[in-house]
């Protein structure tokens, strides 16, 4: 699975500078009152416009931009926020969707933090990617670690970068902590119908293991961050899976000048680019007699709440090693037991400046990046700190309206736009409602409806008797989950320090006998209904899937995790 499309995000950390520096918000909403054609006559890449009575397909793109505060680089052990999880899309419109809701990237901390050629964080979040298997309009949620330049990446427990377990990829990446949940390789579901209550989560590292000077043999360190994986939802609270070390770490074996240099050893930058990246929502391009040019785009909507705003991202918190590094730590050298509680007095909490950016743009591929046209977001989105720890937007009524779908309430952004011109004098996307488009543009007669899932191909593990799925291999099983994306969850209870991410962690058997130790203390004293990340000030908590939520097999409560080997279409 891939956290949004890691091919296009080598540019991304110069392009999120680029936009930080010279975002302004779009305002101004006004009429096609001049030939489009002629405005584009010098532009050869317009020559395909559509034809009156022909719509052509677009697509619309972009970022929604989250401007706050920084906090002093003291807080670099981990971080959390609250997001609102909702259905962007009235229908889900097939794999070709790609968006994440709002989220972060998550860098280790450099004195210049400079990037160049070591580009590693952990990012994911909530969203829809291309090679979702099982797609509902509910998202689903992704860890997102990223090696070194994309040479693989891990989104949870046996989910990685492509299929093929001959070239793992990530797909050992990352290891199951907790004993009552369960992550399917196609993500991780809240359940369905979630409608704008806010999912707690963040990523704090744990010292499960002992620093190693070698890494696979060679002469290349790994550190003893275990960057887990934590959750604040209605049904579920606390750890959940992590990073193994030597996922960040085996990259110093290619190139040993880069050795130390990533999660496994590094602090995390605790100043964070927060944003919604969207790369493709389906867009249709229509034109009348006259030349101007028309769209339109899938229904799309936002959480509406009781207000009129859509608060969207909540407390971003940044926490230094008192947080809970110190106190665990003391704990596995003999000391009293950690509560698991995140101190909130280690904490820096992020503020909201009020500001915010948007660079959606609506566009018929291929075109040049510099011809692609924006859409007048600031002319019906107003960017808001709702509080100082709450960002949202409020929206103009007269353009917006309440959604008629979704199973709480939601705000339609518009559907319809015209080629116009903005504040700036360059072209710009204005809304307009359906009947100011005329009908030969042909775009009344889209539909945007489901898309009917194919046959697909389930997701299976090595089923080799020799293979580390099966030696030593679990202990109970199998179980069946049926979570509500249509499909259904085969999973085993292995022994926690032989599950396969272990077995592929680096470690010797008498590292793998401590990490053991290790979490059967974290399974006795974190239980899933205690008080792990600070709770939220506002809202509601989502789900998650009540499926993926488990209980051990008798005798199997402590040391055990639930581990998934297939995941297929229900029958």
């Amino acid at each position: 699975m891939v956290a949004l499309d890691f091919r296009c995000r080598f540019l991304r950390v110069s392009f999120v500078n680029f936009v930080f520096r010279s975002c302004l918000l779009l305002s101004g909403l006004v009429c096609c009152v001049f030939g489009v054609a002629a405005v584009f006559a010098d532009e050869p890449v317009r020559a395909g416009r559509p034809q009156p009575g022909q719509p052509e397909e677009g697509e619309m793109a972009g970022y929604l931009l989250v401007p706050h505060t920084k906090v002093s680089q003291d807080y670099n052990a981990g971080f959390s926020m609250y997001v609102a999880a909702w259905p962007l899309l009235q229908h889900y419109p097939g794999n070709r969707f790609q968006t994440g809701l709002f989220g972060t990237w998550m860098f280790a901390q450099y004195p210049d933090d400079n990037h160049k050629d070591k580009y590693s964080d952990i990012e994911g979040g909530l969203g829809w990617w291309r090679d979702t298997r099982f797609a509902t309009e509910t998202p689903k949620f992704i860890m997102g670690g990223v090696a070194r330049n994309f040479v693989e990446w891990a989104n949870g427990p046996g989910a990685g970068k492509g299929r093929d377990w001959q070239k793992p990829s990530g797909k050992y990446g990352v290891a199951q902590l907790s004993p009552w949940i369960l992550w399917p390789p196609d993500g991780l579901n809240l359940k369905q119908g979630t409608c704008g209550e806010l999912l707690g989560y963040g990523y704090l590292p744990l010292p499960l293991t002992e620093p190693k000077a070698t890494t696979n043999g060679a002469a290349v360190p790994t550190g003893n961050q275990s960057w887990t994986l934590f959750l604040n939802a209605g049904n579920f609270r606390g750890p959940v899976a992590f990073f193994t070390p030597s996922f960040w770490s085996r990259a110093g074996i290619v190139d040993p000048a880069v050795s130390g240099m990533f999660l496994d050893e590094k602090p995390s930058q605790p100043n964070k680019a927060v944003q919604m990246e969207t790369q493709y929502v389906p867009a249709w391009q229509g034109k009348d007699s006259s030349g101007c040019l028309y769209a339109r785009v899938a229904p799309t909507a936002f959480p509406g709440g009781e207000d009129g705003s859509s608060p969207v991202v909540h407390r971003i918190s940044a926490y230094n090693r008192r947080a809970l590094w110190d106190g665990v730590r003391a704990w596995f050298d003999g000391g009293t037991a950690a509560s698991g509680r995140i101190d909130p007095t280690a904490a820096a909490v992020h503020q909201f400046t009020g500001q915010g950016g948007a660079t959606w743009q609506i566009y018929k591929p291929p075109v040049p990046r510099e011809q692609k046209v924006p859409i007048g977001w600031s002319t019906f989105a107003t960017p808001m700190a709702l509080d100082a720890e709450t960002f949202g937007y409020r929206w103009d009524q007269q353009v917006t309206a309440q959604a008629g779908w979704g199973a709480g309430p939601l705000v339609q952004l518009p559907e319809y736009y015209r080629m116009g011109e903005g504040r700036n004098g360059r072209p710009q996307w204005q809304a307009v409602s359906a009947a100011d488009v005329p009908a030969e543009t042909g775009l009344a007669g889209i539909k945007f409806e489901r898309a009917r899932r194919p046959p697909t191909e389930p997701y299976v593990t090595p089923e080799e008797s020799d293979s580390c799925w099966k030696v030593p291999g679990p202990k109970a099983g199998p179980f069946r989950a049926f979570p509500g994306d249509g499909s259904v969850v085969t999973y085993y209870w292995y022994r926690f320090a032989d599950q396969p991410a272990l077995l592929n962690a680096d470690l010797s058997d008498g590292e793998r006998e401590e990490i053991q130790r290790r979490a059967e203390l974290l399974h006795r004293e974190w239980t899933k209904d205690r008080e792990y990340l600070p709770p939220p000030a506002r809202g509601s908590l989502a789900d998650i899937d009540p499926a993926l939520i488990v209980t051990p097999p008798a005798g199997l409560e402590i040391g055990y995790v639930p581990i998934v080997t297939r995941q297929g279409e229900a029958e």
